[in-house]
């Protein structure tokens, strides 16, 4: 069974969240402040944590630092901070995602069931993904049908992105990973082949349905 770790503050949320996940036969612990949930993740590893960032001891981004010290658990920020600041502060510390307050909870479903597929993929399954009418093979860089081929940064981008199923990827993160560090804070070169991406792989490039901007953040690959 999936062990989560939810911590806020707000005991409604906490009381809410509780029922919903183990309705789903989650396995749940909670947490209402940074400490405690520290304590309860080293006693109880979880296999996924829900964290408020405004939490009344430390901040939710320490939180993240604090798991990230010894634990590859995948986090989702659960947070009122709207900020963009705020979400590529998380997202860089070490959250796999963030859900904006107040949420909707079959959108948070969503991005739990999104983040553990992702945590246990299938291996049969890792290397290839469908994008609209297109088979997509990272293992030996093909495109069924091959109605056309994609460029060395091409493939770079999209493979980032297809081997993080439903995680938001941060602009900083493709940069740096695709053209190095120097190149931190070209966010064009990134908007530039995305849309060559979509061009190539959308059904309609103009209403994307897999590659996904979330805007001032980064990018996410939508199944």
């Amino acid at each position: 069974m999936t062990r989560i770790l939810v911590v806020d503050d707000d005991p409604q949320i906490l009381r809410a969240l509780r029922i919903n996940l183990r309705a789903r036969e989650y396995e749940v612990d909670v947490a209402d402040d940074g400490r405690s949930a520290l304590r309860t993740a080293a006693a109880h590893p979880p296999d996924l944590v829900v964290l408020d960032l405004g939490l009344p001891d430390m901040d939710g981004a320490d939180v993240i630092r604090g798991l990230r010290g010894w634990s590859s658990v995948p986090i989702i920020v659960l947070s009122g901070r709207a900020e963009g600041t705020d979400k590529v502060g998380a997202l860089d510390a070490g959250a796999d995602d963030y859900v904006t307050k107040p949420f909707g909870v079959d959108e948070l479903l969503a991005r739990v069931r999104a983040v553990t597929r992702r945590a246990h993929p299938q291996d049969a399954e890792s290397s290839t993904a469908r994008i609209g009418r297109y088979t997509i093979d990272l293992s030996d860089h093909t495109v069924t049908p091959a109605a056309f081929r994609l460029t060395p940064t091409e493939w770079q981008l999209l493979e980032q992105l297809v081997r993080n199923p439903g995680k938001l990827i941060t602009q900083r993160h493709l940069l740096h990973e695709i053209w190095g560090p120097r190149y931190s804070t070209e966010t064009n070169y990134l908007r530039q082949y995305m849309a060559r991406l979509r061009r190539k792989l959308e059904d309609d490039p103009t209403r994307p349905r897999h590659l996904l901007t979330e805007p001032g953040m980064g990018y996410r690959f939508q199944p």
